[in-house]
């Protein structure tokens, strides 16, 4: 099932804009609406909807958070392959592979490189073939 917004909406945008997989339309200060078939039910809308508009899975209201909140993926990086789904995966660019110490080094790992862009969609988490990726409070391991 997919998140869904009802006539509470005031048309902020703020859901469109935070939205991973741009799942949601609407022009502003009219009701936006969300595409069942591109919804991946992350969540993010509704942890910026000031009006309450947003109903999860459940047809429950969702609740409004504090981004500062918001988990944040944390990468074992001893683990990870670098094979960089999860950085094609991720809408807003925050996650990158790190850069070789030297010419030929193999020791690279995909990180969280711009954690103030991340909604905490937990796009990359479910992509990661080697369970590498966790989302949790501040991205902390």
């Amino acid at each position: 099932m997919a998140f869904s917004i009802d006539d509470q909406c005031i048309g902020c945008t703020a859901c469109q804009n935070v939205c991973p997989v741009m799942a949601i339309t609407g022009e502003r200060k009219a009701q936006h609406q969300i595409n069942a078939k591109r919804c991946v039910s992350c969540g993010v809308c509704g942890k910026v909807c000031p009006a309450g508009a947003i109903h999860n899975d459940s047809g429950k209201t969702a609740i409004k958070q504090p981004r500062r909140e918001w988990l944040k993926p944390a990468f074992k990086t001893e683990n990870c392959s670098a094979c960089s789904i999860c950085v094609d995966i991720c809408h807003f660019d925050c996650i990158a592979i790190s850069t070789p110490a030297f010419k030929g080094d193999l020791n690279v790992y995909a990180q969280l490189a711009m954690p103030a862009k991340c909604v905490g969609c937990r796009l990359c988490e479910e992509a990661c073939p080697l369970n590498v990726i966790t989302m949790t409070a501040g991205g902390d391991a």
